[in-house]
């Protein structure tokens, strides 16, 4: 066979059914244009058959970023990216600042968990892509695990996604468009900012109130909505906080997201990690009007953040979303195929065969950890901790007046790490500064450790208040 092409022009033409066909014909049949006589546009082997058209060029390689990309930042690492994190030579580091729960080991997860994805890859049924909204008897699998009276699920209700993350930006993406806005919670989890900001929605922060738990100012959110808001996220259990909101309380954010017409982005990932004593129903559960994309996933209730699992649930209420909003859900997951088809394939195991005494462990193993933390920093002057009800946080307020060799929080938690290898996110990060936040997934002779040298700390750099000046002034 030769190695010089022949020269031939291959013409691609759509049929009926809108497959692509390939035939040939020699450049002779085609006509001055370049397209034949039947209409077929075709695209030359070797030589062009076309003149050259005489058009502007660029003088110079000038490759720019996006403005999506230019206006995509992750506020926590545009703060800990410029800290100087250098640990204390003869003191181990301990790190209190990454929310995954694997970090340290010693919280796996359930062997039950682990055999669901070991006969999934077995099975070889799983290697291929999925539908972009997930397999149907996985979605039917997590419509199961979350429906009830309240709030029924069918599989159509469900889309599964990359992870959680994936699930809030699909839908922030269906709900709002630039120019929008959105609530956010503040102190509250920074991607919602990332994503909408790079979508060119504007984000407003409604206030949490750490002398009421964390519970929402529901003044100060009402007061931020207007006709461009397309959503308000609520995020229970919460991170940073640590706080499980009351049934109550929920109701009355319904209130005021059914009085102006909004619908809600319910981020429950952390559903069900509640303390002993606390309840955590669903949004949708208590929601006779609003309607409620529910967002959630695998990563933190079952310990495996790196699985990639999460999914919306979609609640609808009078028919408010319809078959648009779930269409654009289904059109916004094809940009990306969709969720690892091997958890897929492991989901209603992992969902139906994961033993309570599991959940119950994690809890426990929280809560004791929570309570140690909340317990230790109570007494050290000039910390103010926020007692926690869930999740794995637990945020801790800092009295800057009594701190002055710090500017602020930042730089607290940077001398921290300095002088006693502990780290803590500085709550900057999440829009809320003279706080920190600490996770409590750390095994427990760390957390006790850390703990005592958070209060040595302290107790270096804690003044009293300037009263003497004030008794001077009398």
């Amino acid at each position: 066979m030769s190695s010089r092409m022949d020269n031939k022009s291959y013409l691609v033409q759509m049929n009926g059914n809108g497959v692509h066909s390939k035939t040939t014909v020699s450049a002779k049949s085609l006509n001055g244009t370049g397209v034949t006589g039947k209409g077929f546009h075709h695209v030359s082997v070797n030589g062009s058959l076309y003149p050259a058209k005489a058009k502007s060029r660029r003088q110079r390689w000038e490759v720019k970023p996006s403005e999506m990309a230019k206006n995509t930042l992750n506020p926590i690492r545009a703060i800990v990216d410029g800290m100087k994190l250098t640990p204390h030579p003869d003191k181990p580091m301990i790190a209190l600042s990454i929310g995954d729960p694997t970090v340290f080991g010693n919280l796996p997860t359930d062997d039950a968990v682990l055999q669901a994805m070991k006969d999934a890859i077995d099975s070889q049924k799983y290697n291929g892509y999925a539908p972009s909204v997930g397999y149907l008897k996985s979605r039917q699998a997590v419509a199961n695990f979350y429906s009830c009276p309240e709030a029924p699920l069918e599989a159509e209700d469900v889309i599964l996604t990359s992870g959680c993350s994936q699930a809030i930006d699909l839908a922030i993406g269906v709900l709002c468009n630039p120019g929008d806005n959105i609530l956010v919670p503040c102190p509250g989890f920074s991607l919602y900012k990332t994503l909408a900001v790079s979508m060119g929605i504007e984000v407003k922060l409604y206030n949490l109130l750490p002398e009421k738990s964390w519970e929402v100012d529901l003044q100060h959110m009402e007061s931020l909505i207007n006709e461009r808001t397309s959503c308000i996220i609520i995020t229970n259990p919460s991170n940073p906080c640590g706080s499980v909101f009351t049934k109550e309380h929920l109701q009355k954010i319904l209130k005021v997201a059914s009085k102006h017409c909004v619908p809600i982005l319910a981020d429950e990932i952390y559903s069900d990690m509640v303390f002993p004593g606390c309840s955590c129903p669903s949004l949708a559960s208590l929601s006779s009007d609003v309607p409620i994309l529910s967002c959630g996933g695998l990563a933190k209730r079952w310990l495996v953040p790196g699985w990639r699992m999460g999914w919306i649930l979609i609640h609808d209420r009078n028919n408010i979303f319809g078959s648009e909003i779930r269409q654009g859900l289904v059109k916004l997951s094809q940009r990306i195929l969709g969720a690892c088809t091997v958890v897929q394939g492991a989901l209603e195991s992992i969902l139906n065969n994961t033993p309570q005494s599991f959940y119950n462990n994690t809890i426990s193993f929280l809560k004791s950890n929570s309570e140690i933390c909340f317990s230790e920093l109570s007494t050290v002057p000039g910390l103010t901790p926020i007692r926690p009800s869930g999740a794995m946080y637990l945020m801790v307020g800092i009295d800057m007046d009594h701190f002055p060799d710090f500017k602020n929080d930042v730089d607290f938690t940077e001398r921290l790490v300095t002088e006693q290898s502990v780290f803590c996110l500085p709550a900057s990060a999440f829009e809320y500064p003279n706080f920190f936040r600490i996770v409590v997934t750390v095994p427990e002779e760390m957390m006790v450790e850390a703990c005592a040298r958070i209060r040595e700390f302290c107790q270096r750099y804690y003044r009293p208040r300037s009263c003497d000046s004030n008794d001077l002034d009398q």
